[in-house]
């Protein structure tokens, strides 16, 4: 009997490679990490007596935190999940430990991970504990309530380096237990997979295979791509219709859409670089890369907006004035063409449809947003780790495929190690790249021992690096390449983050952005904005980025501002923003999660970091800080939006509050706590006295010191940089590798500066640009 087709979407599982041998830490650093994680998340039980166990509670403290979770989550949760969710503690989870162990062993840098052996040993002697928490008790020995007050005295220590400590291991915990609980996606109501959509079809990737041996293998191609992203992808399609040998090479391997989306914890290692994130060597700025089969075509947000027009005026007046020709338009059109961009069939979540509806009644400029989904609806949120119904037109989806049926063939689990060089009438010339090929195991998948390892040598007429802003700098690097600007010229889209348990979200961005003076005059922030609601919205659900405020994108009439849009409000995303205060207050915010919405400003950066190889390992390292610069003071007249504020359209909101644990929350209710509905609807929105007083008196007097603010990025751009001298890039402006002969870079590493909108469309325009003129160059050459 036949099997009945899936109408729903349910995910098959990702196997993980092998946990990482070897000891991590030892025994006791454990006991001292476990101890901290057990901290930040602890087992919360009715006790008159304080452990190490458990964090105590009274009857009647611990039967208000259960009635405000219940108010929280939805109708339908029992009182028993409410006590199973409050009484589990990090260390409980059975992988927990185990993501811990990957994370120090697979993707921390050596020198941060000898910092945490340091602490965590201090804090098993007399001495160090004395120094570190004024007690001679080893930490773990001590009952939870007196670690959480260790922890919360570290948060406020006039010493910088003690609250970079307790940040990163807040990050590290809070972060770890979200993705690893066994609680929190009953008490939210977070299905594992979307309710929405159907389960999509795959294309039939043959991917080459090599059989055992010990010498090198070689492989003949007219082009070798270097990567199958966004910028890949279009090459590939193009040069193989223009009749060429094309062979794309990826260290990723391709999961199908039977496989998406992943749990955040597999899609961390399957499809992102590093294991899901890594940081800048000052531990400022957290950086999210896709690197999956696919690119970051595969775990991106839909969101297909074209190069706004400050930005290609900016880039041709850097002497590069393809950017403002008809031609580039042209190639902008036809990517968006073949991906099916439209707002058409756009069917807005609330967690988009209040950030549009709010800027009308602001009176502030907001459009929808085009969707790279071949114009179809697309209502899924979790397209961050993968799109299940193959609906988003990433590279996967409509490029790859071009390309195959044209003739390219494809590599997956090939490691670039360095580009193979020889003179050819006197020029130093790239004929092709070496590496590692790692087999798949014998079941089909990369989480078995049995896999086969192969040297190779690709050799071919052109060679096309599009491993990212991060990779294709380090490529060349290890190819020997010296131009000093490799790897330099990193822009990226900073995240600074405010979090709302209001409904006046894009409010309080928009006065904060001039309050602050940061997005007017430093260019170099972007903020995200969340807003608790008085029932259930289920964020999860719907496009992820269908609208967007684009009011403020221009503040210094140099193109250089915010623009606000939606963001994932996938568990493991968004609750990693909320600020820890306690162990108690973490677990009551999370709970409020579905009835939040969350919006992301984007800003533009102006100065520059870089990425260079670790000496110790090669792995990427990454140098940026964001450098918050004070202009002249500028004379109170913030806009005061004459329209309705968005929280009178939606009622109820509660509380305000943000990531900076030391600033108080702003709780409007309970300022008109005895006033009637219809009173809260005729109030003064922005222009509340006291909602003024405490942008001014704690948001804006507090600002966003370091280490206290966190800051994030998805998008990287800039360390092959487009130029139009050696001196200035590391590209021409066709996009070839200045001082080489035949190598190419096609991806957002070339961009001359950021984008300043999400860099998907802009990444496949310039290499649709760039693997046209290689197809031309190509036409006349001999084989």
């Amino acid at each position: 009997m036949a099997s009945a087709e899936l109408t729903m979407i349910a995910p098959l599982d990702s196997p993980l490679p092998a946990v990482p041998e070897g000891d991590v830490l030892t025994s006791a650093q454990w006991t001292t990490l476990l101890a901290i994680a057990d901290t930040f998340v602890p087992d919360i039980e009715v006790s008159s007596t304080h452990s190490p166990d458990t964090l105590a509670l009274q009857p009647s403290e611990y039967e208000d935190a259960v009635d405000k979770i219940r108010k929280a989550v939805p109708n339908n949760t029992g009182p028993e999940a409410i006590h199973k969710y409050l009484g589990e503690k990090a260390s409980s989870t059975p992988r927990f430990r185990e993501l811990i162990q990957r994370t120090f062993g697979d993707y921390m840098r050596e020198d941060a991970l000898k910092g945490i052996r340091v602490i965590l040993s201090a804090l098993d002697t007399r001495a160090g504990c004395y120094a570190f928490t004024g007690y001679t008790t080893s930490f773990h020995l001590q009952p939870v309530n007196v670690r959480q007050q260790i922890l919360q005295s570290w948060q406020q220590s006039y010493l910088p380096p003690l609250r970079q400590i307790v940040k990163a291991f807040t990050g590290l915990c809070t972060a770890t237990w979200i993705k690893e609980s066994t609680t929190i996606s009953t008490i939210l109501g977070f299905p594992r997979a979307p309710v929405h959509g159907r389960p999509g079809k795959d294309f039939g990737y043959d991917f080459l295979q090599l059989p055992p041996g010990d010498e090198q293998e070689i492989i003949d191609t007219d082009i070798v791509i270097i990567g199958s992203g966004c910028g890949g992808g279009v090459c590939a399609k193009n040069l193989a219709e223009a009749g060429h040998c094309v062979l794309v090479a990826d260290r990723a391997y391709h999961f199908p859409a039977k496989h998406l989306p992943m749990t955040s914890t597999d899609a961390g290692i399957h499809l992102f670089h590093n294991g899901g994130i890594d940081t800048s060597d000052d531990n400022s700025v957290a950086f999210v890369a896709g690197q999956a089969w696919g690119g970051g075509g595969t775990v991106n947000w839909s969101a297909s907006l074209q190069t706004q027009a400050s930005v290609r005026q900016e880039w041709a007046d850097e002497g590069l004035p393809f950017f403002t020709s008809a031609e580039f338009q042209s190639c902008l059109d036809r990517v968006c063409d073949r991906m099916g961009v439209s707002t058409k069939s756009i069917d807005h979540n609330p967690n988009n449809w209040v950030l549009l509806e709010g800027a009308r009644k602001l009176g502030y400029s907001a459009k929808e947003v085009p969707q790279n989904t071949d114009h179809d609806r697309h209502y899924c949120g979790y397209c961050t780790l993968g799109c299940g119904s193959a609906r988003k037109q990433g590279p996967v989806v409509s490029w790859l495929p071009d390309a195959a049926k044209a003739g390219a063939k494809f590599v997956e689990g090939f490691a670039a190690n360095k580009i193979a060089f020889e003179t050819v009438e006197g020029k130093k010339t790239a004929v092709g790249v070496e590496g590692i090929w790692t087999s798949r195991d014998e079941m089909g998948g990369v989480s078995g021992s049995n896999r086969t390892k192969r040297t190779v040598k690709i050799r071919a007429k052109r060679v096309i690096v599009s491993c990212g802003t991060l990779h294709s700098p380090l490529l060349l690097l290890r190819s020997g390449l010296t131009n000093p600007q490799i790897g330099r010229n990193l822009h990226v889209h900073p995240g600074k983050s405010y979090l709302y348990s209001s409904s006046t979200s894009i409010i309080l961005y928009a006065r904060q952005a001039k309050l602050s003076r940061l997005a007017y005059f430093l260019n170099k922030t972007a903020t995200g904005v969340f807003a608790t609601f008085p029932y259930s919205i289920k964020p999860w659900e719907g496009g992820i980025l269908t609208t967007l405020c684009d009011e403020f994108s221009n503040l210094d009439s140099h193109g250089h501002g915010a623009k606000i849009a939606a963001m994932t409000m996938l568990p493991s995303w968004a609750l990693p923003f909320q600020p820890w205060r306690s162990g108690l207050d973490f677990k009551l915010q999370a709970a409020k999660l579905p009835s939040t919405c969350g919006h992301l400003a984007v800003v533009r950066d102006r100065d520059t970091g870089r990425v260079y190889p670790d000496p110790v390992d090669g792995r990427c390292r990454i140098a940026y800080t964001p450098i918050i610069e004070e202009g002249e003071e500028e004379e109170e007249e913030e806009r005061e939006g004459d329209g309705e504020p968005v929280y009178q359209e939606w009622r109820g909101g509660k509380e305000i509050w943000v990531t900076r644990r030391e600033i108080r929350a702003d709780h409007r209710q309970r300022r008109r706590a005895d006033k009637r509905r219809e009173e809260i609807h005729e109030g003064k929105g922005i222009g509340d006295p006291a909602f003024q007083a405490w942008l001014r008196d704690e948001v804006r007097k507090r600002g966003m010191e370091q280490p206290e603010t966190s800051w994030g990025s998805a998008h990287q751009m800039g360390t092959c940089r487009m130029a139009g001298s050696e001196k200035r890039g590391v590209v021409d402006p066709k996009g070839k590798v200045w001082g080489v002969e035949g190598l190419y870079v096609a991806d957002a590493s070339v961009f001359p500066s950021a984008s300043g909108v999400n860099p998907m469309v802009t990444n496949m325009a310039i290499s649709d640009m760039i693997s046209r003129g290689v197809a031309k160059d190509l036409k006349g050459t001999k084989v």
